[in-house]
């Protein structure tokens, strides 16, 4: 009988070797385990990696051809590109329980022990030799690259208490204190952003990838460690703050490459399978799919942006955060007014904005811009994106006889306004876009809307759509937008106490 025809309740009822053996187990190394599970899971149709959507015909495919070839990962990266959830995914691919030594630092495999320990208790015991069950989550082992990392965390260090207890030298094997990567042996051991790893550290996984050597302390050790080694790196690291060393790169055998969503549909994939949507939310706020999308354009708009440093990426994180701050924002407006439910409104992306600032990175004019001058500039560029997929290019309607936006726009210019506070009402925001003449007749004219809050949801869209497009103007206030005639909001300014004189001559004051 062979390891995979025993059920779990069969494996866990085997306590020792001899028991083992009769059962026909074999043993096989991690890369052995990881491929064999993998064709089979490939044969059997199933999905080797839930959740994860982008990469069908991309970085999946070269992962399994990475692990058909039993190698070493490394996944080169910006951030937020699920890296990491990749590499813990793996663990999936790993048979549910392995047997090991029993008390074994290293979990030793009973059929090749590796510590001194495991090698002893079996010269010992033989087939009486007491074994325990390791399930695949605890063959995880996980460790972030800081510079503060040394040679004793990761390979180990002599124990000099350990030495004098059992009164052995420092080359005896018996008083090393192992570190991270013996103790993952028969396991996968991750190393994220591999390139904050100080050069001399990296040059000690030379032989331990390679020969399966270690050394500590001057004393060289033979641990033919069985590791399966997964590494991650921010292509941007090997300028910034460090780089991979050439021999190490030279030793991870597949370098896998990858990237963002592109695709909105895909963005939205993503976000909606990660945002953390609350019970109440549910109930109260209703959201269309155009505000999903705009969520991802905002995304799309930042990684273009010449204000955002694209070699520090934008996460899939901005989006996840956006969502969520845009349903609470909704519901933080039903809550104040008293409303049992509310749809969600084009002025509460302006409440997403603390979610997008601290998820780019800016380059020198974003800074000089801010970073909620930015927000606000890539929310509107999402909207002026999106509103051609449902409106007429507005420069184009300026050339055609009939213009939809003709009414919209002259009511602007007759001198009238509309304020939107982020905070009004159902019924007053109601009010206020039923107020606007044309707007009704534009989107009932050239947008296709569910039901009559899509419809109101469309209107302010198509406002705040023609404002990006500088058919009429747009104000920020403190709680909310002002819309006015393009060239009103030209001249409108401060107010004349916002500014200071040189002097109290009335005749001669100037602003600065």
């Amino acid at each position: 009988m062979t390891y995979s025809k025993l059920t779990s309740t069969e494996l866990l009822g085997i306590r020792t070797l001899g028991e083992l053996k009769k059962a026909g187990y074999q043993s096989r190394s991690i890369k052995q385990e990881l491929r064999d599970n993998l064709i089979e899971k490939i044969r059997n149709k199933e999905n080797i990696f839930p959740g994860i959507w982008g990469y069908e015909e991309t970085v999946i495919p070269d992962v399994e051809r990475a692990i058909l070839s039993m190698h070493n990962i490394n996944f080169l990266g910006l951030r937020g590109q699920a890296k990491t959830r990749i590499a813990r995914m793996m663990v999936s691919l790993l048979d549910e329980y392995i047997p090991y030594i029993k008390n074994s630092e290293l979990h030793d495999d009973p059929f090749a022990p590796l510590s001194r320990y495991a090698k002893d208790i079996l010269a010992a015991e033989g087939n009486d030799t007491e074994i325990e069950w390791l399930h695949r989550d605890e063959r995880y082992t996980e460790k972030l690259a800081t510079p503060d990392v040394s040679v004793a965390d990761l390979i180990g260090d002599v124990d000099p208490i350990k030495a004098a207890t059992l009164k052995l030298p420092y080359s005896d094997e018996r008083v090393i204190h192992f570190g991270l990567i013996p103790r993952s042996h028969r396991g996968i051991f991750v190393i994220n952003e591999l390139p904050d790893l100080q050069a001399r550290i990296q040059v000690a996984l030379f032989n331990i990838l390679q020969e399966g050597d270690i050394q500590i302390r001057g004393f060289k050790l033979r641990l033919p460690l069985d590791i399966q080694f997964v590494f991650t790196a921010n292509p941007e690291d090997y300028t910034n703050r460090g780089s991979i060393v050439t021999p190490l790169k030279d030793r991870i055998e597949s370098q896998i490459v990858t990237h963002y969503p592109k695709t909105i549909e895909t963005g939205k994939r993503i976000t909606e399978q990660e945002a953390v949507v609350k019970p109440e939310q549910k109930s109260t706020v209703r959201v269309n799919e155009l505000v999903k999308t705009l969520i991802e354009q905002i995304a799309f708009e930042a990684r273009e942006s010449e204000y955002v440093d694209s070699k520090s990426g934008v996460s899939a994180r901005l989006t996840i955060s956006a969502y969520e701050s845009l349903l609470s924002t909704a519901e933080r407006r039903a809550l104040i007014n008293g409303e049992s439910s509310t749809y969600v409104r084009i002025s509460d992306l302006y409440g997403v904005v603390s979610a997008i600032c601290g998820k780019v990175e800016l380059v020198y004019e974003g800074e000089v811009e801010g970073p909620v001058i930015v927000a606000q500039n890539l929310i509107g560029k999402a909207i002026r994106t999106q509103f051609l997929n449902f409106f007429p290019d507005p420069e184009k309607s300026k050339k055609s006889k009939i213009n939809p936006y003709a009414k919209v726009v002259e009511w602007f210019g007759a001198g009238n306004e509309m304020e939107m506070p982020a905070d009004m009402t159902d019924r007053e925001y109601i009010a206020r876009l039923k107020t606007i003449d044309g707007l009704d007749d534009f989107v009932d004219m050239l947008s296709a809307y569910g039901d009559a809050q899509e419809k109101l949801f469309m209107m302010e869209f198509a406002l705040h759509g023609m404002a990006e497009f500088s058919l009429v103007g747009k104000q920020a206030l403190d709680q909310g937008m002002k819309f006015q005639d393009l060239v009103s909001s030209m001249f409108s300014g401060p107010g004349e106490d916002d500014y200071d004189f040189e002097d109290d001559d009335d005749d001669d004051r100037k602003p600065f």
